[in-house]
């Protein structure tokens, strides 16, 4: 009897995750090469905050000033870096034709009511001059027409406000373990679309590696300021965007948005820690049970078909799903789906640790507490 419920609940949900997936193959969002005149006229403002950047600030600024959108001004934020970060950026100045387009801020001491990056994100807003903010991380990479694409996508569905998950460069076994669960849990349990077509609050994402918003919504919802303490500021910023009937869309990077987000095993745990369950906004208990039903659907099918061989038509739905999720993502799908099971036991260690790090306040990123 127990075995025969473990098998409906599970194929029900894994089914549900399935149809969710080939929706989001079908229609998610791209960003893509604009298929209209355009005149761009609105000043953008490329905010960048650095902390210990040093790897990648200089690719970074070559990438942004390579763009085929001229009318932008690029403000980096050297955050208390402890590393070459402000002496990279001052010599890409001094070597740049262009020296107007790119200021160099050196960030002020981090209040005691402020996370880190939310207080560097507020003080390039400041000094910004653009109706457009773009907030974007050091360590992404866009293809030369990516700001043009997004300002017209901004023009053509009136939009308040355009996020974007790169697609992720990854490059070890460790960063393969988790980097991939960041799309699974998108593709697989929201519908894409749905951010932009539909007023329902609870269809939002966002990521605050790559964030694009109207100076009016921005100062409409307070800026980072009303968010200075929360950890996934991002999805908090789009939440009231929406909740203020904005327009938002959240578009998968394709070609035009990449990036890797965390080097080895560690790294993306720790990094992965500090997100997932603050981005749920929920409590432990939720998002415990969250992590219940993700052992019941997406982990133990694999091991039921030592038991009962009608669990196989449930593992084959799930590797159908991460099939169509590898193909959204521009990720190798055999990896994906060969690691499937061992991915979903790190995600939930990766959860465990989130809440425990969360709860006990030892949460730490870049050298800093949260």
């Amino acid at each position: 009897m127990l075995i025969e419920i473990i098998f409906y609940f599970s194929l029900l949900f894994a089914a549900i995750a399935f149809f969710i997936s080939t929706y989001n193959l079908l229609t998610a969002p791209r960003l893509k090469k604009h298929e209209y005149d355009f005149k761009g006229d609105i000043l953008v403002s490329v905010l960048v905050p650095a902390r210990n950047e040093e790897k990648n600030i200089g690719e970074c600024i070559d990438n942004l000033l390579n763009q085929t959108y001229k009318n932008f001004e690029l403000l980096i934020l050297d955050d208390e870096s402890e590393d070459a970060t402000s002496k990279l950026v001052r010599e890409k100045i001094y070597k740049n034709t262009t020296k107007n387009k790119v200021k160099l801020i050196t960030g002020k001491p981090l209040p005691t009511s402020w996370l880190g990056k939310n207080w560097a994100c507020h003080q390039l807003s400041q000094q910004a001059e653009g109706d457009v903010l773009l907030f974007i991380d050091a360590d992404v990479r866009l293809n030369p027409e990516a700001i043009e694409s997004c300002i017209c996508f901004k023009d053509k569905y009136n939009l308040d406000l355009i996020t974007s998950f790169p697609t992720q460069k990854i490059k070890s076994f460790g960063e393969w373990l988790i980097v991939p669960l960041m799309n699974f849990l998108l593709l697989a349990f929201l519908p894409l679309k749905k951010v932009y077509s539909s007023p329902n609050k609870s269809f939002i994402a966002a990521n605050g590696q790559f964030l694009l918003i109207t100076r009016l919504a921005y100062e409409r919802i307070g800026g980072h300021q009303t968010f200075k303490e929360k950890v996934v500021e991002d999805m908090e910023i789009a939440r009231a965007t929406k909740s203020s009937k904005l327009k938002v869309m959240t578009l998968l990077g394709d070609n035009s948005i990449v990036c890797r987000m965390y080097e080895g095993f560690g790294e993306a745990f720790q990094g992965f820690s500090k997100n997932f369950f603050p981005g749920f906004n929920t409590s432990p208990v939720t998002f415990t049970a969250f992590l219940i039903f993700i052992i019941i659907v997406f982990l133990l099918p694999f091991l039921m078909i030592f038991v009962n061989y009608d669990f196989l038509l449930i593992v084959l739905i799930i590797l159908t799903g991460r099939l169509i999720i590898s193909i959204c993502s521009k990720q190798n799908f055999l990896t994906n789906m060969i690691l499937h099971p061992l991915q979903m036991i790190v995600m939930i260690a990766v959860g465990v640790n989130s809440v425990h790090k969360t709860i006990t306040k030892k949460l730490k990123w870049k050298g800093r507490s949260i």
